[in-house]
């Protein structure tokens, strides 16, 4: 496996996670400390810098796990999940509510996470194939 592959493969995953917690863990955190509210970590910026981040390491973790192992549906599975993270920073809060933003952010992450974690999994595998060790 290619070494930067696998490092924005464990990158992508690390951002959809971090993504999906701060949607879920943020209002919890800004009611219990005050403090935090004047940070403005839940506005669209941080929702637009995070999507720019997630979209080139995801983009091409998985295209080049995709060349390493044949298996379409995690980039399919992938870049759905993609789809519904721009869908979910186009629609915004005010067409869709700030539940459905959620629930698209939520769902699109995980949808990134799964297919970089098959992704990691299936190039880790492949380049292990002829390995005498008993994994």
């Amino acid at each position: 496996m290619n070494t930067t592959q696998a490092v924005t493969d464990k990158l992508a995953i690390g951002l959809s996670l971090g993504c999906a917690i701060h949607c879920l863990s943020l209002p919890v955190i800004l009611a219990l400390l005050p403090s935090l509210a004047a940070l403005q970590l839940d506005n669209e910026a941080f929702h637009f810098w995070m999507l720019v981040a997630v979209l080139p390491t995801s983009i091409y973790a998985l295209t080049m796990g995709c060349k390493q192992h044949k298996r379409y549906r995690l980039v399919i599975i992938g870049f759905i999940g993609l789809g519904l993270l721009v869908l979910a920073l186009a629609l915004g809060e005010e067409r869709i509510g700030e539940a459905g933003e959620k629930i698209l952010t939520v769902i699109g992450a995980g949808f990134v996470a799964f297919g970089h974690w098959f992704n990691y999994r299936l190039c880790h595998a492949q380049n292990h194939k002829d390995c005498a060790c008993p994994n």
